[in-house]
């Protein structure tokens, strides 16, 4: 189980896009100890709520497919005559995965080369510098210092979460794992790639192929606020955390299909006293649009444009993807979304 050093340089890895001042502030407030006092109990596992757009709906895996295809080729057809051009028709061309049967034209571009612009995400912030954190004060038993030590943790827990290269493109995140406590380590660790319950879907994730980053750039909006809890027999410092966070990616290799995803990070951190030793707890959830249903693997699955639709039909009313003030529900359904 790693300690003191080993904590604090996976820690510092975490957050080097973070300024130089606040990371030497953080790195006094990793973890160096077990809770030997009390072992939390296991919060229900919520499932990951991702959300389609509306045309996404099921279709019979059969013949239909077939008919969805030549309705698109002779609308393809159609326009290509229209401006005078001659296409020969190559599947392997269109950059789609192997066996997909559906064309279709985006109706809201994204310019690869300015994949925010046009969106609400234009005008976020750029990666960490978006995760910002109330002002700390004592509250819940916590004085002043553990509650701003508490914050700079979660705002590393949450760029872990959001940003950490390695974890998005599908690898091990062990960085989100390195800043937790180590009780809650050891169950991430034990749950990742469970069946029941990955633990994963803390973490934004790319499924292995499914999606290389456009840009660099991550842009991120929201808000934490600050509270108490009791729970399990503790009481302390409830930190309510609600993001977004905007990627641009795309199919690898393939620049035209760039598109916007947001996802929607939302829960709490949990700060408390154990054994007399500040400790922290987290319990939140992630919800993606658009993101394949069908699949419930613990990763995000990229629905594109010319993806044809899965199996599960997305319910309920289109709901804004950008709008922090519709929270997930957590229970494993399909929202119906807008466009990103």
């Amino acid at each position: 189980m790693p300690h003191g050093d080993d904590l604090d340089a996976r820690f510092n890895e975490v957050i080097a896009q973070i300024d130089e001042g606040e990371r030497r502030r953080m790195r006094s407030s990793a973890a160096k100890g077990a809770k030997e006092g009390v072992t939390r109990q296991r919060a229900p596992r919520p499932p990951r709520r991702d959300r389609l757009p509306a045309d996404h709906v099921p279709v019979d895996r059969g013949p239909r497919r077939l008919g969805r295809m030549s309705v698109a080729l002779i609308a393809l057809c159609a326009i290509v005559g229209a401006a005078g051009l001659v296409v020969t028709y190559r599947p392997d061309l269109l950059g789609g995965n192997p066996g997909l049967e559906a064309l279709s034209v985006p109706a809201n571009p994204v310019a690869p080369d300015d994949p925010f612009a046009g969106s609400p995400a234009e005008h976020y912030a750029d990666g960490a510098a978006g995760l910002v954190m109330p002002a700390a004060k004592a509250l819940g038993g916590l004085s002043k210092a553990e509650v701003a030590k508490g914050l700079e943790r979660t705002r590393a827990l949450l760029a872990a979460a959001l940003l950490d290269r390695e974890t998005l493109l599908g690898g091990r995140p062990k960085a989100f794992a390195g800043l937790l406590d180590p009780d809650q380590r050891v169950e991430f660790s034990k749950e990742l790639g469970g069946k029941k319950y990955d633990s994963r879907q803390m973490v934004n994730s790319f499924a292995p192929g499914s999606a290389e980053l456009a840009t660099d750039v991550v842009k991120i909006n929201g808000a934490a606020r600050l509270g108490t809890f009791r729970e399990d027999g503790l009481h302390g410092v409830k930190v309510d955390v609600n993001y977004l966070a905007v990627y641009a990616v795309r199919r690898p290799g393939v620049p035209a299909t760039t598109m916007r995803l947001v996802s929607q990070l939302s829960g709490e951190v949990q700060l408390y006293r154990s054994d007399g030793k500040p400790a922290l707890w987290v319990k939140w959830g992630m919800s993606s649009t658009p993101a394949d249903c069908d699949i419930d693997d613990g990763f995000v699955h990229p629905v594109y444009e010319d993806d044809p639709p899965g199996s599960v039909a997305p319910t309920g009313p289109a709901t804004d993807p950008y709008d922090l003030d519709v929270r997930p529900d957590f229970d494993g359904g399909c929202d119906t979304s807008q466009g990103t």
